[in-house]
């Protein structure tokens, strides 16, 4: 097959719903993730896009037969969703970088705001290292924390390594392993809907911890 078909999006569909993985694969194909992905990643108004469920669906649909609807081909997806994530998290960090703390000043979101807040916990609390790897796998967290690193003037070197091994870990293990369940499971495409359900809820599961923790530690500090 030719290079060119493989790389190219499905027709787009007059429809998308931005929340929802499999339209948005559906309606963009394999350059959607990379787009996707590098809005989620750089961009503050990205922070409400299906990082999680994309990348799972995607190696879901990679799973099923070359001749069904949907079928993505695996090392595009791979390849285009390590360079959407990777890509916008250095975006994310330059743009901080540069534009200071009124990157994050002039939003009025209070989900970004929260996440602004989350993500200086964790920078202060898990070290450069850990804080960055740790972002990727957190809703919202992972989308403010590139440009907070850039506010905070983590070391160029240190973002630019630990970003990129976050990344490829996120991206490359959510897809593989949607990958996995759908070479393993068969007519695995019968249950999407209810499987995005179970990936949407588990991602949300550490930024419930975090805040359930950050209540904590606030209550602490009140009494003391």
């Amino acid at each position: 097959m030719p290079l060119a078909q493989l790389a190219a999006p499905p027709p787009v569909q007059l429809a998308v719903n931005l929340l929802d993985a499999q339209s948005l694969l559906t309606a963009f194909g394999t350059i959607g993730i990379a787009v996707i992905l590098f809005a989620e990643t750089g961009l503050l108004i990205g922070f409400f896009l299906p990082g999680d469920s994309l990348l799972f669906t995607a190696g879901l649909l990679c799973a099923g037969s070359a001749a069904s609807p949907g079928h993505l081909p695996l090392p595009w997806v791979l390849l285009a969703a390590a360079a959407g994530a990777l890509a916008g998290a250095q975006t994310g960090y330059l743009l901080g970088r540069r534009a200071g703390p009124a990157f994050l000043a002039r939003t009025k979101s209070r989900k970004i705001s929260e996440g602004a807040t989350r993500a200086a916990e964790i920078l202060e609390r898990y070290g450069y290292a850990k804080a960055i790897v740790l972002a990727r796998f957190l809703p919202i967290v992972r989308t403010v924390l590139n440009p907070l690193a850039g506010i905070l003037a983590v070391p160029s070197r240190t973002f630019t390594l630990w970003q990129a091994l976050g990344g490829l870990l996120w991206t490359v293990g959510l897809v593989l392993a949607g990958y996995a369940l759908g070479a393993s499971v068969p007519n695995v495409d019968r249950y999407l809907l209810p499987i995005i359900a179970v990936i949407v809820v588990v991602s949300l599961i550490p930024v419930g911890l975090e805040l359930i923790r950050s209540r904590r530690a606030h209550q602490t500090d009140g009494n003391a």
